[in-house]
């Protein structure tokens, strides 16, 4: 019987722990832009925390750019893939709550990457990775599209403009008020999100 044409070339042993090393790199470089950022992470301490040699590092990634691009582009798939899964039959509100918890869960465990500054090298080069815009633009499509759905629905303010409502929610992912509740021992972590959930979606305004 003959092989399935279709089928993909198996991968040998070397390309199997070649792609295990750069999931590691990938994850050891996403932990290490949580905890300290772009520009206090060093190529020194990824290669370390993986436990090669930095010469080795650098047979996967370049630069220390693009090492923090790679894991972007990775926690923005894990994104895509979050958002897929959620139920069709949401309201555009109750998903946006849910990609939202999502992501804080994420920055409370210390897993979601911090955004880099606006005259960061990093920035650059996300804006010159493909792989990178292209999921930050179906993220921001999807996202808008619920929140006008969710205005036209009466459940967000509809005179704050949409993008507004984007940013806001994006901002979420890198809130600090998160780490203040933490080191402040006073609530769990499920309390925090809750209590950064109601401040978001509901407002300070007594009700």
């Amino acid at each position: 019987m003959s092989a399935n044409p279709s089928a993909p070339p198996k991968k040998s042993f070397k390309q199997q722990m070649l792609a295990a090393r750069e999931t590691a790199i990938i994850q050891s470089v996403n932990r290490l832009l949580a905890e300290k950022g772009f520009e206090a992470m060093t190529v020194d301490e990824v290669a370390a925390e993986v436990g090669i040699a930095k010469a080795s590092l650098y047979k996967h990634f370049a630069s220390k750019e693009d090492l923090a691009c790679a894991a972007m582009v990775t926690a923005m798939q894990r994104a895509q893939a979050f958002i897929q899964e959620l139920p069709e039959d949401a309201s555009p509100l109750d998903k946006l709550k849910r990609v939202t918890r999502w992501t804080m869960g994420l920055k409370i465990q210390g897993l979601m990457p911090s955004l880099p500054s606006q005259n960061s090298s990093l920035r650059a080069t996300l804006m010159a990775s493909k792989d990178y815009m292209d999921g930050l633009m179906e993220v921001s499509d999807v996202l808008g599209g619920w929140i006008e759905q969710a205005q036209a629905q009466g459940q967000i303010n509809p005179a704050l403009p949409a993008v507004a409502v984007l940013y806001t929610l994006f901002a979420r992912a890198c809130d600090p008020v998160i780490e203040f509740l933490q080191m402040g021992e006073q609530h769990t972590d499920e309390e925090i999100l809750d209590l950064v959930m109601s401040t978001c979606f509901d407002g300070l305004r007594a009700r």
